[in-house]
């Protein structure tokens, strides 16, 4: 039986969410705002997390912030009210896995958190590393690289980076793309895609002369050596 944490300061909200999840055979507990659920979270295993974003006192973002900087890293999904680009960018930042608007049917909170579940994190073996010419990137230390200078990337940006080098000369749709580095069933409806190319595009490429990162008009992005 997995067991999730739930992190919302609408008691009425939390608790339907607790009965329904326990309805489908999970093992629940709720906290009503984010310091005692970072407390929890810090204290218990969990294996996964779904939280608010507006609470009083400690928000969403910083409860995610939070958590990622104690090298927590259970799988975080987001439930909130706000729905635009930048928000999600934001969430995705402070380290939430997948993020789901208000209002939400359950049944989509249910197939959110079983693909979460499902994922397995890559056993990583030490010196694991990927290229494409003079870009490195190091699984094992969580490095990137390119003519031996250090590119800085935040955790969403790393996985993209490091999907697009796992499947260099293929090209990636933005709904492949979404699926793999944000999650199944990811809305895709939103720009986020375009917004975290556009991130790598400028941290990987802007400063050389040779592009990595190629968008392949009507089919998506691919990256390779021209």
């Amino acid at each position: 039986m997995h067991r999730l944490l739930i992190v919302e300061d609408e008691i009425k909200t939390a608790q339907s969410l607790k009965q329904g999840l326990q309805e489908h055979h999970f093992e629940v507990e709720v906290a009503y705002d984010g310091e005692t659920g970072r407390k929890m979270a810090a204290r218990d295993k969990y294996d996964l997390i779904v939280t608010d974003v507006i609470m009083p006192g400690m928000n969403g973002n910083e409860f995610c912030r939070r958590l990622r900087e104690a090298k927590i890293q259970t799988p975080i999904l987001m439930l909130t009210a706000l729905g635009t680009v930048a928000d999600k960018v934001e969430g995705f930042d402070s380290g939430a896995d997948d993020y789901l608007p208000k209002p939400f049917e359950f049944q989509e909170l249910l197939a959110r958190i079983k693909a979460l579940l499902k994922r397995n994190p890559r056993i990583v073996q030490p010196h694991d590393v990927l290229s494409i010419a003079d870009l490195e990137l190091d699984l094992s230390t969580k490095k990137a690289s390119r003519a031996g200078k250090v590119i800085d990337l935040t955790a969403k940006e790393f996985a993209l980076l490091e999907f697009f080098m796992e499947n260099k000369g293929r090209v990636l749709s933005k709904t492949e793309i979404a699926e793999k580095v944000w999650g199944i069933d990811f809305d895709t409806g939103t720009n986020v895609v375009e917004v975290y190319v556009n991130y790598l595009r400028k941290k990987v490429d802007r400063a050389f002369s040779q592009k990595l990162i190629h968008t392949q008009f009507g089919m998506g992005y691919i990256m390779k050596e021209l």
